[in-house]
């Protein structure tokens, strides 16, 4: 499935003759975004250049460990000018800010008119290539994986702080190395990796262990919501605005509520539905072979064969619920009959 379109070693050749930097990561980021901007932006300052990282949304508390961690700053407050501009994990400009928001496509055009080249690293399959310099690597497990090969094009070793960047990139986008994505680069990385002085026990268990208090008590809440059909295959959960205030949670504590419905046995899709300021938001999973993607996409969503989500503004969360539950099973019973 690779759509690589440009090379690396272009996007490369570009940063080189750059000076101030731009980097951006999509909404609502995840280890990988965050992993990958921190390591494209410590790659970039080690070679003596200013690269400052945005993006619309907080970075979640709980990866404070990265180095430059604090250097995240909101896209809405970007006025700067600078040479190159780079998106990381973005599958689309529509992925960096809502571009149904007029201020938010004020920040957006604002963005791009702060450089006069725009390139982007990234691995969604279904990246409409809208940059002047678009390295998009469907095959690639993680955003992560491009940061680490463009880090050796330009000459630079392993190090702990690229590795723990790297790691948290890599890990998150594969579940901990459990899903079908994970690929033979995965162990090539971490064998780089393992040679470091990376904080791994500490690390893996911040991102798939350790829970706040709020995260429990929507999961707590979530499956006291939890729905089967089809023969127990499908599942649904929901989160409402009430639910989140009463558990005192933030919207990363919601994170991965959904992995709940699918690591239940015999299942094989799952979606979460959440109430949010923005509207209804639906993550979707499942396991190998089930395919989730294409129903994100029918609701203007998209995102990973096994992992994908949306965001749903003209129904109330039960009835986006029903309409989710009802497209898996569709999907379901088409995949099924193959």
């Amino acid at each position: 499935m690779q759509t690589l379109t440009h090379s690396l070693e272009q996007i490369a050749e570009r940063l080189k003759k750059a000076e101030r930097i731009c980097i951006v990561g999509h909404l609502n980021p995840d280890g990988d975004c965050i992993g990958s901007m921190l390591a494209l932006r410590y790659l970039l300052v080690q070679q003596g250049k200013t690269a400052d990282v945005y993006d619309r949304d907080p970075a979640p508390g709980y990866m404070k460990y990265l180095h430059g961690f604090d250097s995240i700053r909101p896209l809405s407050s970007l006025q700067a000018t600078y040479d190159v501009m780079v998106s990381v994990d973005c599958a689309g400009l529509d992925r960096i800010v809502d571009v149904k928001n007029p201020e938010q496509n004020a920040w957006l055009e604002r963005m791009l008119a702060s450089s006069t080249c725009h390139l982007q690293i990234d691995h969604h399959g279904t990246n409409p290539m809208d940059m002047d310099i678009n390295a998009v690597d469907g095959d690639a497990s993680a955003a992560g994986i491009l940061i680490w090969k463009l880090s050796m094009i330009l000459g630079f070793e392993m190090d702990t702080i690229l590795a723990e960047c790297l790691y948290t990139a890599v890990s998150t986008d594969t579940g901990n190395f459990m899903q079908d994505n994970t690929s033979a680069e995965c162990f090539d990385l971490m064998s780089e990796i393992a040679r470091t002085q990376i904080r791994l026990p500490q690390i893996c268990r911040i991102l798939f262990a350790q829970r706040s208090h709020g995260q429990v008590g929507l999961i707590t809440r979530a499956l006291q919501t939890l729905r089967y059909a089809e023969a127990d295959t499908v599942t649904g959960m929901l989160l409402t605005a009430e639910d989140m205030q009463a558990c005192q949670a933030l919207p990363e504590d919601a994170d991965t509520v959904v992995n709940f419905g699918r690591d239940i046995r015999g299942v094989h899709m799952t979606v979460l539905a959440r109430e949010s300021p923005e509207g209804v938001k639906m993550s979707f999973r499942s396991i190998a072979p089930w395919k989730i993607d294409m129903v994100a996409r029918s609701f203007g969503g998209g995102g990973h064969a096994h992992a994908a989500g949306c965001t749903v503004r003209d129904k109330t969360a039960a009835e986006a619920l029903d309409a989710a539950m009802n497209a898996l099973i569709l999907a379901h019973r088409a995949q099924e009959e193959k």
